[in-house]
C-alpha cells in the first residue's frame, strides 16, 4: 500500500459497522435510546446528590465520578456513530480521531479504577462500620479520585503517542464506529506491535488486579454478612453484591473478549466484534444509575423528595 505522505493532516474513514450497513438506521435508534437513557441517569443522579446534603457522603462521591465518566464515555463515541449512521457522516479529522481514542479508552480505565474503589468503599462500610468516617474521609476520596484520573491518563498518553508516530497508508478506512486504538494500528504501514503489546499487557494487568482486589472485598463482604443472624441484612447483602458483580461482568468481559479477539482471531465476523465494543462502552453507562444508584434506598428517598409536589403550610 502507498504511503499517504500528508497523514498529519488527511482524515480517517470510519466505517460504521461493518457488513450491517442496511441496520445503521435502526442501530442509530437503538443506540440514540440508550445514550438518551445513560445522559438523563447520569444528570439525575448528579443533581439528586448535589441538591440533596444527606447524599454528601464518600459512597456518593464515587457514584458522582462514576456518573461523570458514564457521561464522558459514550459522549465520546454516540454522536459521531449517530452522524455516521443516520447522514453518512464518516469522515473524522486526524487529530479527532487520537482524541477520541483518548477519551474513550482513558474512560474505560478510570472506570475500572472506580469499580475498585466503590467495591472497597462497601468492604470499609460493612466490615468495618466504626472506622468508616476515620478510613474514608473527604481528603481520602478526592486523592483517590485524582490518582484514577491520573493513573488512566498515565496509562493512555504513551498509547496514543506511540500511534500517532506511525506512518499510515493511503486508505485510511478503519472498520469500525469509532477510533478504537487496535483498529487504527492495523492501518499502519509499519510494525504496530509495540502498541499492540503495550495495550495488551496494559489492559490486562489494569484489569485482571482490579478483578481480584474487587473478588477480595465482596468475598469478605459475604463472609461478614453471612456471620451475622439478621436474614434481612444477608438477604440485601446477597442482592447488593449479585447487581454489583453483574454490572462488572458487563463492563470487563465484553471489552477484554473484543481486545483479545481483536489481537489474536481473525475468523471472528467484523460485525461482532464491533457491536461487542459498542455495547460496552454504552450499557453499562445506561445500567449503572439503575444499579449503584436508583437500588440504594437514600437515593430512592432523595428522588422522591426532591420531585414529589410540596405541601403548603397550613
Amino acid at each position: 500500500m502507498p504511503l499517504d505522505t500528508n497523514s498529519s493532516t488527511s482524515p480517517f474513514i470510519l466505517v460504521g459497522i461493518p457488513d450491517l450497513e442496511t441496520t445503521h438506521s435502526w442501530m442509530g435508534l437503538l443506540f440514540c435510546s440508550m445514550y438518551v437513557s445513560a445522559l438523563l441517569g447520569n444528570c439525575m443522579i448528579l443533581l439528586i446528590v448535589w441538591l440533596d446534603r444527606t447524599l454528601h457522603e464518600p459512597m456518593f462521591y464515587f457514584l458522582c465520578m462514576l456518573g461523570v465518566i458514564d457521561l464522558v464515555m459514550p459522549t465520546s463515541i454516540v454522536p459521531k456513530m449517530l452522524g455516521i449512521f443516520w447522514v453518512k457522516s464518516r469522515e473524522i479529522g486526524w487529530k479527532a480521531c487520537f482524541i477520541q481514542m483518548f477519551f474513550v479508552h482513558s474512560a474505560t480505565a478510570a472506570e475500572s479504577g472506580l469499580l475498585l474503589a466503590m467495591a472497597f468503599d462497601r468492604y470499609v462500610a460493612i466490615c468495618h462500620p466504626l472506622r468508616y468516617s476515620t478510613i474514608l474521609t473527604w481528603k481520602t476520596v478526592a486523592q483517590i479520585g485524582l490518582a484514577i484520573l491520573l493513573g488512566a491518563i498515565l496509562f493512555m498518553t504513551p498509547l496514543t503517542w506511540m500511534l500517532q508516530r506511525l506512518p499510515y497508508c493511503a486508505s485510511k478506512v478503519i472498520a469500525h464506529s469509532y477510533c478504537e486504538h487496535i483498529a487504527v494500528s492495523k492501518l499502519a504501514c509499519t510494525d504496530s506491535t509495540a502498541s499492540r503489546f503495550y495495550s495488551m499487557v496494559g489492559s490486562t494487568l489494569i484489569v485482571g488486579t482490579v478483578i481480584v482486589f474487587i473478588a477480595v472485598s465482596y468475598g469478605k463482604i459475604l463472609k461478614t454478612v453471612l456471620s451475622r443472624t439478621e436474614k434481612e441484612a444477608r438477604v440485601k447483602a446477597f442482592s447488593t453484591c449479585s447487581s454489583h458483580i453483574c454490572v462488572m461482568l458487563l463492563y470487563f468481559l465484553p471489552g477484554m473478549v473484543s481486545m483479545y479477539l481483536q489481537t489474536f482471531h481473525h475468523r471472528v465476523a467484523p460485525h461482532t466484534l464491533v457491536l461487542l465494543a459498542d455495547f460496552y462502552l454504552t450499557i453499562p453507562s445506561m445500567l449503572n444509575p439503575i444499579i449503584y444508584s436508583l437500588r440504594t434506598k437514600q437515593v430512592r428517598e432523595a428522588l422522591l423528595k426532591a420531585f414529589s409536589p410540596k405541601k403548603d403550610p397550613v
